[in-house]
């Protein structure tokens, strides 16, 4: 997959080489400084071509999109070892509060984070969560109690919501408007990879070195990523004091709509609040579908009857699913543009998952699981790339993280909705039919998403760059 990517970043770095379609720097300013100097970008509207160097900055980015997938299966590999091994005296209505720690980090994470990537600067805020998201889940395989465990947890959550948002905030200002849908949605795969690498490496690392060993691969983010990212990520916007200046030296004493300070009181007004809402509603019904089928499909396909095999098994259907998601979304939203792509995938998984209601053969029930991981994760994709892609610079990472952060709701409930339905004997098919209508909401409220930018009664067009809706 990583090799898949850098073709597509190399081709398109080919194409703006040779094209003369694409927008040179004036002469007198250099294409890149340093790695921590601001640099301009083509976020919102004419800038520098999509230069090698800014190809290397989005595989950097992508590593550490690996390092969120990994976390978000890491605790379920290790949850059977944390209640039967260490002693702390874990049921599994404890393990599963514990579990929810990180989410709720997440959740804290990806909000403030996306606020100060657009006032401190995209590289600062990327390597410092990188940075707390590494100490923290390391520390994780030292901890002597459970509530340490827990706060290890939620810190190391912190640091890692704020990686997402902050990351695609900076990719976004990388990558030419025509290439953003596609970019974007290609980074997300990094999320069902490095699922399907925690469970894999879980096979062997666990039995021969314990569970302490899957938070110790976390050290790798540390040693290896965040000097990567100290060597190829570059600064994409100035700092929100220095906007501020310059939008008070303006000649007519007033601030610059790109110049505009960065907040959630801008976001959360005219012209912005209403796809605001829609935008974070919607991912919280994606997430609600999304994590609540990866905490809860072995469990439930077990309970129906299904011999497909251990978890791993369905894991990987799930996740593969969710890869290839990636990619298919990445040229349909490209195409088609995200928010009308983002409408499909999201009735194509709850049109799978109330397949899976009816109880079909061992096959089909595989394909629904593929076709179900290729809904949920490329709606949420999709939705990452609509909200890159339509939000001016200024706004662009507290956005991401607006969005993402609230999300995160819906991956804090999914687990705890899975357990009531099943503890009040409503049965597996009632957990199919929540997360299907979880995916038809997401569906419907990104329709209502798409209405509202088409009819521009939201974020005016010319200062977003975007191409498609």
């Amino acid at each position: 997959m990583i090799l898949h990517i850098r073709i597509v970043l190399w081709f398109i770095c080919d194409r703006h080489d040779s094209s003369g379609m694409n927008h040179t720097l004036p002469a007198a300013t250099p294409q890149r400084s340093s790695p921590g100097s601001p640099v301009p970008t083509a976020a919102d509207g004419p800038g520098p071509r999509f230069s090698k160097a800014s190809a290397a900055a989005v595989l950097v980015c992508w590593l550490l999109v690996v390092f969120d997938g990994y976390d978000l299966i890491v605790y379920g590999t290790v949850q059977s070892s944390l209640i039967s091994e260490t002693g702390w005296g874990l049921s599994k209505a404890t393990a599963g509060t514990i579990g929810s720690m990180a989410f709720v980090g997440m959740m804290i994470g990806a909000i403030f984070a996306g606020r100060m990537a657009d006032s401190w600067g995209r590289r600062r805020t990327i390597l410092g969560c990188a940075i707390v998201f590494s100490v923290f889940t390391v520390l994780c395989a030292f901890a002597p109690n459970a509530a340490i465990f827990g706060v290890l947890r939620l810190l190391a959550g912190i640091g890692l919501g704020g990686l997402v948002p902050s990351a695609n905030a900076l990719v976004a200002e990388l990558v030419p408007a025509k290439w953003r849908s596609l970019i974007a949605t290609l980074m997300m795969s990094g999320v069902p990879i490095g699922g399907s690498i925690a469970a894999l490496v879980g096979i062997q690392l666990i039995p021969a070195f314990g569970w302490e060993s899957m938070f110790l691969v976390a050290v790798l983010a540390l040693l290896v990523v965040v000097p990567l990212g100290l060597k190829y990520l570059p600064e994409t916007l100035a700092p929100a004091s220095a906007q501020e200046k310059a939008g008070r030296k303006d000649s007519a004493g007033k601030t610059k709509a790109g110049q505009e300070p960065a907040g959630f009181a801008s976001l959360l007004r005219a012209p912005y609040l209403g796809v605001s809402v829609l935008f974070a509603v919607a991912t919280i019904a994606t997430l609600f579908a999304w994590y609540g089928l990866g905490t809860w499909l072995p469990n439930l396909m077990q309970l129906a009857g299904y011999n497909l095999g251990s978890a791993l098994t369905f894991a990987l259907a799930l996740n593969l699913g969710a890869v290839a998601g990636s990619v298919i979304t990445a040229w349909a939203g490209t195409r088609f543009g995200p928010v009308p792509t983002a409408i499909a995938a999201a009735a194509v998984a709850a049109g799978a998952l109330v397949v899976l209601v009816a109880g079909p053969p061992v096959g089909v029930v595989y394909f629904m699981l593929v076709l179900a991981g290729v809904g949920t994760h490329g709606t949420q994709c999709l939705i990452i790339a609509a909200v890159a892609s339509h939000y001016p610079g200024h706004l662009r990472g507290t956005a991401l993280g607006w969005a993402l952060g609230t999300g995160r709701i819906g991956a804090v409930a999914a687990p705890q909705a899975g357990g009531l339905l099943l503890a009040a004997g409503l049965g597996v098919n009632s957990n199919f039919l929540a997360f299907a209508g979880a995916a038809a909401i997401a569906a419907v409220l990104l329709a209502a998403v798409g209405l509202k930018l088409k009819s521009k009664l939201s974020i005016p067009s010319s200062s977003t760059g975007a191409s498609n809706v």
